[in-house]
Order: C-alpha cells, then structure tokens, then sequence
C-alpha cells in the first residue's frame, strides 16, 4: 500500500470513487452504546521529497499499534510473567512466529522494539523503533512458498489478492533487449511472485493476533535476558518500557531473536555474522513514474556496462520500487554532478556520504543506466531509501542450550535479488515455531528436536546468499566475488547468555570481519559475470544470454521457494528405500526432506481444492495415507493399520492422537463410492480419526502419480508442519514410524 486508500462508493454495486469519507458514520452524541469509528491519522511515508508534494498513509492506532494504541489498553489483554515464548521483535518474522505459536496454544509475548535503550549513542542508530507497523517500503514480494505457508494459517487469500503478479520479466542491457519473456512459474497454486509490501503483510499478522487476543508490546526492549540450567521457565529477561521507564522481570521456555541485522540477542550470544560487506549501495525508490523505457511496468532490470544496474518491480495502482545502484566513489557520477552543482562539496574530498544523497540524485544516475531512455517522477514519493548491500549469515542461529534462536535478518541479510529477505524469514519462523510448539508443550524432546532449526535453516541461507549474490554481480557488472559460507557453521558452539554486556558495540567492520572476529569466509571469483564494456560486442551478449539461461534454469524453482531441501536429520531421515535404482520398489517417488507437493483432489461430491487445504494449523504433524482403489491388498494393509497403530498402545494415540496427528487418507474413488467400499471392511477407526480426499483426476492429473504412489501396497507419508516431508514408508511397513516417531516425541501422559 503505497498511499492512502481513496475513497469509494459500492452504491451501484461496484466500487467507484466518490469524494466522502464513508467510514465517518455520524453517531447519535446522546448514545453511549451506538458505534464509534477509531481515530485514524495520515502518515507521511518518506523522508525525501519531489516537486509532486508530500505522499502520506492512513492508518489506524488503535487497531494496529498495540500497546501504543491512543485509547488505551483493552481489558481482555492480560500479560503472563512466565510464558512459553519471547519474542524479541515484532518485524515479519517475529510476526510469523506469533502467527503459528497463537494456532498451536502456546503462550507468548512480542514485544516490537527490541532495541537496548541504553545503546543510543554507543555507536548504534536506531533506524525503526518500531512504534507501530512498518509505514512504507523495504520488503514488496511474496514467494509461492510464503503463501502456501500463510495458507496453512489461514490467511493466504488476504496476501496474494492484494498486488499484481509477476508473470513477466523485461531486461535490457546498453540500451538493447537482452531478455523479455514469462517470468518463471511454479506448479504451486500461487504460481509466480506475487507484489505486496512490507507493512500491509504486517498489518495483515496484528489483525490476526487480535483476533487470538494477542498485542504487540509497543515501546518496549529487552534491556537484558540471562539462561539457567534448571526450571520449566529457564529464560529470564528484563523487558523496559521505554515511554514510562517501568522495568518488568518475566520469565519464558524460549527466546526468540528477531530483532533484526543489528540483532542484540545475537550478539549477547557472540555469535560472528559472517560474510561480506560490498561496496554496492542501492537507492531505492517507490513512486510512479513517466517513462519511454518500453517495459517500464514490467519486471525486470536494466543494465548499463558503464554505470551499473536497476531493477524494476510494479507495484499497485501504477506505482514502481526502482533499485538503482550508486557509484558513490570520489570519480563517479553522483560526484561530478554535485561537484557542479556546489563547489564547496569538494572541501570534503569528494567522496559521498550515502545517507546525503538525494532522490534526485538518484533519479539522474537512473537516466544514466536507463539511456537513451529516460525516466521521471510523476508522483510524490511513497518512500525513498540508500540501502547498502550486505551479505551475511550468523555462525549459529541457536544457543548451545537451545533455549535461543534467531531468525529473518538476525540470522541472515543479503541482496535484494530473489526477494529473499522476507520470504526467508516466514521459512525460519515456520521451521521453529512448530518445534519449539512441540517442545514447550512437553510433546517432544528438547536435545533432538531443536538442533535441527539451525541444521537446516542456516544451510538454506548460505544457499540464499550465494543465488541472490550471483545475480547481483551480473545485474550490477561487477567482478566482486561471491561469499562462500557453508562451511563455517559446522563446528561453531555460540556461548551461553551469561554475564554479557547486551549494551555492546561490536559491529560489522571491513569487508568480512563482524562482531570483533577476524574476517571470515571465503570469496570466490564469479566467472559468469560479463566483463564491462564488452556487452556491445556478440561476445558479449553470448555470455550474458548464457548466463541467464543458465542461471534461471537451474535457480527458478530455488527463487521461488520451492526447491529448498534439507540436509537429513532425525526428522527426516536418509530413507530406507532406494531411489536411485529404477527397478527397486519405494513408497512415493518423492524424497525426504523436500517439499511437499501439492496436488488438486476433491473434498465431497460439491467440492474441490488441494491436499494442503487439509492440513492446516502450526504444529501438527500430517500423515497422509495413500491408499489405492482401496481394494486388494492395500485394503488389508490399511485394516492392519487401523487396527494396530490406531489402537490406545499404537503411536498414534501413544504420541497424542489428534492434538498431534492429522490423518488424510487419499482414495481413487468417487465420493458416494466411499461408503460401499468401507462396507464391512473395519476400518472404524480409521474413519474416526482420518479425513478422507479423493482422487478423481485424470490418471496423469492425480495425487497418486504427482507423489509417484506405489499403488500395489500403499504408503504413509509424514508431512511436517511446515509443510516438508518427514518421512515415507509402504502401508505395511507402518511399525516402522514408531520408532521415526519415538526418535524426537515423547509420549503423551493422558492418551487422547
């Protein structure tokens, strides 16, 4: 949302505008009772201007800035000293923690500035306190992945209808047509990338936890946290109020760092960022603009040999976010051209302070890569911002104790390319939230259990940093190496929060070296990125077309979130059937540790959807069951199931029944064809505790063959939480998952 909405009228039955405020309803001042609209309050959304004027947004205090809310505090709020779970930091992934934690039962709070009061002036800007939602800009793009993520939480539709989707993609390079065709696309209901920005998506989570009776604790940091051995709440922190300066003592299971790159939790912790900081800096800019550039509504970017590179994102309502990188050197553009403009810029050398360059500027230097097309603003500006490339990823997103972790950007930062900062984020926040769920419900084992968040999460952010990083270095035609990381977390123990100083001034320093630490990392040359001034050459433009053919070929899936497997661990396991001998007999074709896939079915006789409709919530673990024709010997197989794992001694119920489990049986059949099958056959328990889908597609359309089923014995699939595969095995080999099961969950003292 990049300004104010307009207002609108539905009179005709369609929205028009109109110039009323239709949500000021006139009440009557003698009813006490009768509705009252909130105060709303319009926002201005940059801190640049143009010659169009000053662009603001409406919002709504009372609705989203929690605790901050001008009329006071409801009274259905009512803080716990001893929670489940803190969260340090109510950005995206914060949220997206909340989010999945407030659907399983846990007890949390989030407190939204996490920032230590007592660091200002030590060397550390405060860029956003935090106060209420994000207003304007950083992240404007949703992976497949973030919505059937947000889809299992209920509140995918309200995201992916909000802006337009990507489906194509333009770049030019000097001037000339490089690439233009269909962005890549997904087999996932969502398709592409879909556009909203940051602050709506924010929005979005705190009317959510409302509705769960949750606020976000505006104005209030963690002014310190410590780690004890014993005790259910072994996390004591010390949580400052910053607008009365009352202190509070609270305790929880669990502390969640989300408070971003500057991440004070990680850095009591002592955990090195290791990684890069480049010498690229991006003026960003939202606004619409006049240009003669053909595909100035399209995604894409557009290169110049000379002066680097932009990148184009549509936004809604004929807005763009044009990244447009800076040469801020002392010989570049930006300087020459302020030299003119006022000569006493020379006394400072001529070098640029980034922070001093205008939208202006910025605008001048897009012309230069944009030529001989040309671009302007025909709006005021949404929002305006330098930001400087950094990539980095923490040693450990966990403490040795496993009682911390980060996430989003406390564990990771990195270019804008592939749009991976907020959609890493929901990934993390996805990945831990259904463990540390389990854990603090005394549903399975601390040891196991959580030590599999950073064996898996930080792995998929080394990744993030090197795709995002090799397609920045082309974009911007440069020959800076790409960051190696993989190796550097495999040892690394961070130290346990005791007697540390949480006011310190540790930061990035120098091109590799953070947190005090000596620079780490290696950086390897990238031998795809063309060589500057050659583009005009066939040479050239060979090596470029070959790169992305390449690039997009091998990272599509990858840049849509979807091909992100996990290394194998106790939650997905190596399997114990072979998938690389043709002949050999498996489960389901598809691996552990990968995506889900997602396959249409129907529901009953007046319905269809997908499978994952079928499994929703934060933590439960889905076992979906394909069963065939449910005639021969997949029947017998499914009654033995039934009747073993089904019974009160089974793993089922052993392990917590249905405040665990999700049984989805999968049936080629029609729906009215279901109970004749059932006829007889025992399968009551069965039919108790599993929802029944039907494969009805087409046999190169169906369930059975997208997942590669072996129909002649079945399988059991365990799908995760998050929606990747656990582990698979043929129907009748179910025994085998009590022992998968009993590896990381603990046995339920109440049988359900």
């Amino acid at each position: 949302m990049a300004k104010s909405v307009a207002s609108y009228t539905w009179e005709r039955g369609f929205r028009e505008p109109t110039n009323d405020l239709p949500w000021e309803v006139q009440s009557d001042p003698n009813d006490n009772d009768g509705y009252v609209y909130p105060p709303s309050k319009e926002v201005v959304t940059s801190t640049h201007h143009n010659d169009f004027g000053v662009n603001v947004l409406r919002t709504w205090p009372t609705i989203y800035d929690g605790t901050n809310s001008p009329h006071g505090i409801p009274d259905w709020w009512q803080p716990k000293k001893e929670v489940d779970v803190l969260i340090c930091g109510a950005g995206p992934s914060g949220l997206e923690v909340a989010l999945s934690l407030a659907r399983q039962g846990v007890s949390f709070r989030i407190i939204g500035t996490p920032i230590n009061p007592d660091d200002v002036g030590r060397n550390l800007r405060i860029l956003d306190k935090q106060d209420s939602p994000l207003i304007a800009g950083r992240a404007d793009g949703v992976q497949p992945r973030f919505l059937e993520t947000l889809a299992s939480w209920g509140l995918a539709k309200e995201v992916h209808e909000e802006g337009p989707l990507i489906e194509r993609t333009a770049i030019y390079k000097d001037g000339k047509k490089l690439f233009f065709n269909h962005s890549h696309q997904s087999d996932s209901r969502y398709r592409g990338l879909h556009i909203i920005t940051q602050g709506q998506i924010e929005r979005i989570y705190v009317r959510d936890l409302m509705r769960h009776k949750i606020l976000v604790e505006r104005n209030t940091t963690l002014s310190d946290f410590t780690v004890d051995r014993g005790g259910q709440y072994p996390v004591a922190a010390t949580l400052l109020n910053t607008s009365t300066g009352q202190k509070e003592d609270i305790r929880a299971q669990f502390l969640i760092g989300s408070d971003g790159a500057a991440s004070q939790v990680r850095k009591k912790l002592q955990i090195p960022f290791d990684g890069m900081s480049t010498d690229i800096y991006w003026g960003i800019v939202d606004c619409i603009f006049e240009s003669d550039y053909p595909h100035a509504w399209v995604f894409g970017s557009v290169i110049s040999s000379k002066h680097g590179g932009c990148v184009i994102i549509p936004r809604e309502d004929g807005y763009i976010r044009l990244y447009t990188q800076l040469d801020v050197s002392q010989t570049g553009p930006l300087a020459r051209s302020r030299l003119a403009k006022d000569p006493t810029f020379a006394e400072s050398g001529g070098n640029i302070d980034a922070h001093s360059i205008t939208a202006e500027e910025v605008l001048e230097q897009a012309n230069r890569i944009f030529a001989p097309y040309t671009i302007k603003f025909a709006a005021p500006i949404s929002w305006f911002s330098v930001w400087k490339i950094s990539e980095r990823v923490a040693r450990s997103f966990s403490s040795p104790d496993q009682r911390v972790h980060l996430t989003g950007d406390a564990a990771h930062i990195h270019s804008v390319m592939g749009a991976f900062g907020l959609n890493a984020s929901i990934i993390d926040a996805a990945n831990l939230a259904w463990k540390v769920g389990l854990v603090a419900r005394n549903k399975a084992k601390l040891d196991v259990l959580m030590p599999t968040y950073n064996h898996e999460r930080r792995d998929h952010a080394v990744d993030i940093i090197e795709t995002s990083g090799e397609y920045l270095r082309f974009v911007c035609t440069t020959s800076l190496g790409v960051v190696k990381l993989r190796s550097l977390g495999l040892d690394f123990a961070p130290t346990a929060a005791k007697g540390i100083d949480l006011a310190s001034d540790s930061h990035s320093n120098g091109i590799n070296g953070v947190n005090g630490h000596p620079p780490q990392g290696e950086v390897h040359e990238t031998a795809t990125t063309s060589v500057k001034g050659n583009a005009d050459s066939g040479d050239g433009r060979e090596k470029d077309l070959k790169f992305l053919d390449k690039f997009f070929k091998e990272k599509g899936q990858f840049l849509l979130g979807l091909d992100a497997p996990y290394e194998p661990s106790a939650i997905s396991p190596p399997s114990k059937y072979s998938h690389s001998e043709a002949h050999h007999p498996t489960p389901v074709k598809v691996r552990n540790a990968v995506r889900a896939p997602n396959p249409r079915v129907c529901f009953s006789t007046n319905e269809t959807g997908y499978l994952y409709d079928k499994m929703i919530g934060g933590g439960t673990i889905h076992l979906v069951v394909f069963a065939s024709t449910l005639h021969g010997k997949v029947l017998r197989n499914l009654q033995l199931f039934s009747d073993i794992a089904l019974e009160s001694s089974g793993f089922y119920h052993r392990f917590g029944g249905s405040t665990t489990f999700n049984i989805v049986v999968v049936a080629q059949c029609l729906p009215f064809e279901l109970d004749r099958f059932l006829i007889g056959t025992g399968l009551n328990a069965l039919q108790k505790e599993a929802t029944f889908v039907f494969d009805d597609r087409p046999p190169d359309e169906t369930a059975h063959t997208t997942w590669g089923t072996n129909h002649e014995r079945g399988a059991i699939v365990v799908v995760r939480p998050d929606l990747w595969v656990g582990n698979s095995c043929f129907l009748d080999d179910f025994a085998e998952l009590d022992g998968y099961f009993a590896s990381f969950l603990l046995p339920s003292k109440v049988a359900s």
